[in-house]
């Protein structure tokens, strides 16, 4: 299966480059956003729209690919922000994993914060980095002190923490 960084020719990680090709071009691309009651994201319709413009438009200004998810991504990760903001009543939001070294995504919700007086926490964009190395190295901490599970564990992908 084939997918979307590969088309642009981003590989994996493929934050950075898209970030990088995403400032040659202009988001004029319109992709399909979704919008769940709860706060849930999936980026899965988007992804899958872009395997399928890919297909049948191979000459797509890539640039202006790119340009166009980050503007989807953020559009649909500010609307939930500003909702569970105001659900929750709070006046400061972090910004956090991977995504949040992305630059489009930092200045719009700088501009959000701005205009809203909120503020807006993120870390360095060294420290950005994908949430997997952080659950590796918890999972590190347990196995050395021998606090593991046996071969039944399972995931339960739905499950709450609060």
């Amino acid at each position: 299966m084939i997918k979307w960084q590969e088309l642009l020719v981003c590989g994996y990680p493929g934050g950075p480059k898209v970030d990088k090709l995403a400032k040659e071009g202009k988001p004029i691309i319109n992709l399909p956003k979704t919008h769940f009651e709860n706060f849930d994201f999936s980026f899965s319709g988007i992804k899958t729209s872009i395997i399928n413009l890919y297909h049948k438009q191979p000459d797509l200004n890539k640039a202006d690919l790119c340009a166009s998810f980050e503007k989807t991504v953020t559009e649909m990760l500010l609307d939930n922000t500003k909702r569970a903001a105001k659900q929750c009543n709070t006046e400061k939001i972090a910004l956090a994993g991977g995504v949040s070294a992305n630059s489009y995504i930092r200045n719009e919700f700088l501009k959000f914060g701005e205009a809203s007086k909120k503020y807006i926490y993120y870390p360095e964009p060294i420290l950005c980095t994908d949430n997997a190395a952080m659950i590796a190295a918890s999972a590190y901490y347990h196995y050395i002190i021998d606090d593991v599970s046996d071969l039944t564990l399972n995931a339960v992908p739905n499950l709450r923490i609060d």
